[in-house]
């Protein structure tokens, strides 16, 4: 039986269309309520600055943690026509990548790696990719993804670095909240068999929305009666921090493993 006929909600936004189709072709009944908008968040006067500076004081470490955000920060220097000065600048800096993501972004611009953080990319084996980098009075570049990392941040902080946050993009509930409103009522009723997280922010917009609704206590007992399937560590994480209990998670943290996993738990 697996999926077939089961109701599974889907709130994935940007791959939301492919990801809805994957799970009607296991014979699912999907309910796409997209939880995310990713706004840029581009300052180009920053950026100018930023790039400006670093050729006045070289940074020892630039990390690089998403493929949009290393894309949309290239694209600003190229509008600048800045792109040679920042080039250069991270010839000379230990290049870290968060995944294969930002990764590839690197190296369609030329760019050296030259740590690489493990599977399943969260910022446990980031740190643990960049932890004999002596940093200590030295400036860090981190590109931001749709929030601060604040662990990353810290932890680079306590080891005397002077981190320098660019931010590319940021994460925002969507333009219509009426599908996850929606979806919030359906949970209530009982007519929901799956939900699939596939980004910490989804938990936490989904909540911020059950939470104007006056249903966030409602919200959390009936995903508890739900099977709740997460992407990853750090998505399984903030279901938890909203009193959530996730029944699978993806190993190896992608979309195939998790309707795999979801297919077997149903």
């Amino acid at each position: 039986m697996g999926m077939r006929g089961k109701r599974v909600a889907v709130l994935e936004s940007r791959l939301g269309r492919e990801l809805t189709e994957l799970v009607a072709g296991r014979g699912a009944q999907p309910f796409h309520a997209p939880a995310l908008a990713e706004l840029p968040d581009l300052d180009p006067q920053a950026i100018a600055a930023l790039v400006k500076s670093l050729e006045a004081r070289p940074a020892k470490l630039a990390i690089f943690q998403t493929g949009v955000g290393t894309r949309a920060l290239f694209a600003a220097a190229d509008s600048l026509s800045l792109t040679q000065g920042l080039l250069s600048s991270l010839k000379g800096m230990t290049v870290a990548a968060r995944g294969p993501k930002p990764a590839g972004a690197l190296r369609q611009r030329g760019v050296h790696i030259d740590r690489s953080a493990a599977d399943p990319f969260t910022t446990r084996e980031l740190l643990d990719c960049i932890e004999d980098v002596p940093v200590r009075g030295e400036r860090v570049v981190v590109q931001r993804y749709g929030v601060a990392n604040v662990e990353l941040d810290r932890a680079l902080e306590a080891r005397g670095a002077e981190v320098i946050e660019i931010p590319t993009y940021r994460w925002s509930l969507p333009p219509d909240t009426a599908p996850l409103a929606e979806l919030v009522e359906r949970l209530g009723r009982g007519e929901v068999d799956a939900v699939l997280f596939t980004n910490a922010e989804q938990a936490r917009n989904l909540f911020l929305v059950g939470n104007q609704l006056r249903k966030g206590e409602m919200l959390k007992d009936a995903l508890n009666r739900t099977l709740v399937a997460s992407i990853g560590p750090v998505a399984s994480a903030a279901l938890r921090e909203a009193g959530v209990k996730i029944a699978v998670e993806a190993s190896p943290p992608k979309l195939g493993a998790l309707l795999s996993a979801v297919e077997g738990a149903l």
